[in-house]
């Protein structure tokens, strides 16, 4: 048995998101800590909303960052065994690199705040988007991004499951590949309820932003492995993971090579550690060969421990 645990990103938050653990001290002292480093209250604002002010960029990275490195620690300390493998989708590998002990919780928790804003900043609200091609292979949603390049920048940014990708740019070039799409037989086009066209070349600005700001934050070796959205390769040397963190939010997310690198690799068992089981569904989409479980709850962490400790 060889296990990886997985940290989602934005999109799977909720108010009320960490009630299945209430009472954990593990969890509790997780999100005390990223109170105080935020000197803001996140904890109740995602005990009690509003879901809009939770799905606020700014406010959303912290709370599922700090969320998901709060249900790692819980699993710690139920006694479940390290993962030796890591990896997170877009945000999420900011959770992952945490939970690796390159960034203290402090830290990752700022850091994250501060990409938001980079990338909200980057493209004014309103001039770009991104939609989710279902039923596509790869080469030909990149077909229909070409397609739509004399309207404007658009591309392939998210590559989630086989049939499942994402494309973000400008509106009107959203549009056209959209339309691209349809006429090479798309089963449905779904554009997504975001402000920024994230992960495509419009977001340059905020991966220079990121790249000085990386340089102020300290940064430990990692003391797991963990596979990075941007090249799908592990880094144990601190400039290289700056790299690579900082095109990752102007670069495509290579998720479905990153579930293919851990098969690769002998991993048998893939943990989604965070709110939400967006990342479940895509894995077994991918590589429906693995053992997939969830922490989301106490009871999915006892139902996942226990699991794990029969094999």
């Amino acid at each position: 048995m060889r296990i990886a645990f997985v940290f989602p990103g934005q999109g799977s938050q909720t108010v009320g998101m960490l009630s299945g653990f209430a009472g954990n001290a593990a969890v509790e002292d997780i999100m005390n800590r990223a109170d105080a480093a935020l000197s803001f209250p996140l904890t109740r604002l995602i005990a009690e909303g509003p879901a809009e002010e939770l799905g606020l960029t700014v406010n959303t990275q912290p709370a599922m960052l700090a969320s998901s490195v709060a249900f790692l620690e819980a699993w710690r300390a139920a006694g479940g065994p390290e993962p030796e493998v890591l990896a997170g989708r877009s945000l999420g590998e900011y959770s992952a690199l945490t939970a690796a002990g390159v960034f203290t919780l402090e830290d990752a928790v700022r850091l994250v705040r501060f990409r938001a804003e980079a990338m909200q900043s980057a493209v004014p609200v309103g001039v770009g988007g991104m939609a989710a091609i279902i039923g596509l292979s790869d080469d030909d949603v990149r077909a229909a991004c070409a397609e739509a390049a004399s309207v404007g920048t658009v591309e392939a940014v998210n590559f989630n499951a086989p049939g499942q990708v994402v494309i973000a740019g400008e509106k009107a070039a959203l549009d056209a590949a959209i339309d691209a799409a349809k006429a090479r037989g798309c089963r449905r086009a779904i554009v997504l309820p975001v402000s920024a066209p994230f992960h495509s070349s419009m977001l340059e600005p905020a991966a220079e932003k990121l790249a000085a700001k990386l340089e102020t934050v300290a940064m430990n070796a990692p003391a797991i492995p963990v596979i990075h959205n941007v090249d799908v390769e592990t880094h144990a040397d601190v400039a290289e993971i700056r790299t690579a963190l900082a095109r990752q939010a102007a670069s495509a997310v290579q998720w479905v090579k990153t579930i293919e690198r851990m098969k690769a690799e002998g991993v048998t068992h893939v943990v989604e550690c965070g709110p939400g089981k967006v990342l479940t569904g895509m894995i077994r989409r991918i590589a429906p060969e693995l053992a997939t479980f969830n922490i989301t709850d106490a009871d999915s962490l006892a139902a996942t421990l226990e699991a794990v400790k029969a094999e």
